[in-house]
């Protein structure tokens, strides 16, 4: 089920799971501002939420795929906000990039992958992180009643 209407009443238990699980991005590959647009671009979702004891919270990545690109510029960019490493010259983007990226060893080969699947396997720990949380408020059973309505 991917109503949002349960997911709008858990903003406090999210902020909540959100500082704790700071700690999980930081030993990533991600930035805090590439964690920001894999969430953008992940649902929550709870499977059977009509037996809480059996239901749980997936994470949805099927459209991370779609801020991919962004979270490599964002990769490239200098810690000042500048465009990072290419200063426009022949040095970038040339045969020796082209070659790199026709074998899958520049950044928009198999490395996006990678990081794709590193991404849906923390959203998926999110997702794990956030119903923990919920269970330990006593709010599993009334997220799971509104998600099945």
């Amino acid at each position: 089920m991917s109503d949002s209407d349960w997911t709008d009443r858990i903003a406090g238990e999210r902020m909540a799971v959100d500082q704790r699980f700071n700690e999980h991005v930081k030993a990533s590959s991600f930035s805090s501002q590439q964690w920001g647009l894999v969430m953008t671009a992940v649902e929550f979702e709870i499977e059977d939420p009509d037996d809480p004891d059996a239901a749980r919270i997936v994470a949805d990545t099927s459209k991370l795929s779609s801020v991919m690109p962004e979270m490599e510029r964002v990769a490239n960019q200098s810690p000042m906000g500048g465009p990072g490493g290419d200063s426009g010259g022949s040095g970038g983007g040339g045969l020796l990039s082209g070659v790199k990226d026709a074998l899958g060893l520049g950044g928009s080969g198999g490395g996006d992958k990678q990081q794709e699947e590193e991404a849906a396997r923390l959203a998926q720990e999110y997702a794990e992180k956030l119903q923990e949380k919920l269970e330990s408020n006593g709010r599993w059973k009334a997220v799971c009643k509104q998600a099945r309505s």
